[in-house]
């Protein structure tokens, strides 16, 4: 025994339950910049190809991935978490439920976000989906499913709208939280190639600067009950979890618009 993990016979390390934390099958990641950029570059040709972003993930592994899936699953309060909420989409979907609690709470604001997109939670499974990668139900995948699910929620519990800059910001917001080079490649070339195609004062480096340093002081989502923070009124929730206004983000917006540029089609600006 070894903290509240076990070691099988074959020396693969499990939970309690016995859920295995890496299956053998699964094959090592391999890092690839020159797949990862290539993959940017469709992205950047249609921001809304939400597939590609899997692609870049997969071209640019964390190194700090393993350990931080270890040491949450591996805990008791990663034990609590997959008993309470193992597939975040079944919770985050439910709006009828999510809509009973208090005005004001997080769930009310991400149902109103969600449904104000066209989002659902299964939508961006789906979107993942489409990569044909073999599922394995060991702990990586549930650790690497819930990074993935709590997307949409960063957007609002940080106030980054769906706008190229907002992106961009929960990327490096994300960042801050799971340090990832696919990450700052996503984030940081994203927000440069915004400098490049929109002439305009907006501090938009600085806004996604801001954003990394705001992820990096909120306590990692991934670890959070969010069936609990969902319940939490908005402002209560991003005060507890530190997270301030984006007054960057919010300059570069009103930047735009005075400068007759709509910070949600930065390619069509109007006079």
């Amino acid at each position: 025994m070894k903290g509240n993990s076990i070691r099988i016979e074959d020396g693969v390390e499990c939970a309690r339950d016995g859920t295995l934390f890496r299956d053998p099958a699964r094959p090592q990641p391999r890092r690839s910049v020159r797949r990862a950029l290539r993959h940017f570059r469709e992205l950047v040709k249609d921001k809304e190809d939400t597939e590609q972003v899997f692609h870049i993930y997969d071209a640019l592994p964390s190194k700090s991935f393993i350990p931080r899936a270890r040491s949450l699953t591996l805990s008791e309060r990663g034990e609590r978490l997959r008993m309470d909420e193992g597939y975040l989409p079944d919770l985050l979907d439910d709006h009828d439920t999510l809509r009973k609690t208090p005005k004001g709470s997080v769930a009310h604001a991400y149902c109103d976000f969600m449904e104000s997109e066209g989002l659902s939670a299964a939508g961006l499974v789906a979107e993942a989906d489409k990569m044909g990668r073999p599922k394995y139900g060991d702990l990586i995948e549930w650790f690497g499913f819930r990074q993935r699910d709590t997307h949409d929620l960063m957007h609002v519990l940080t106030g980054y709208g769906r706008d190229a800059l907002g992106e961009q910001c929960v990327l490096l917001f994300t960042h801050g939280q799971s340090p990832s080079h696919a990450h700052l490649l996503l984030g940081y070339a994203g927000a440069i190639n915004m400098k490049k195609q929109v002439r305009s004062k907006a501090p938009v480096m600085r806004a996604v600067r801001e954003a990394q340093i705001l992820g990096r002081n909120c306590p990692p989502l991934v670890q959070l009950s969010i069936r609990e923070l969902l319940q939490l009124n908005l402002e209560d929730a991003r005060e507890a979890l530190g997270i301030a206004r984006p007054r960057l983000y919010e300059r570069c917006h009103s930047i735009w618009r005075t400068e007759g540029i709509d910070p949600y089609d930065l390619l069509a600006p109007k006079a």
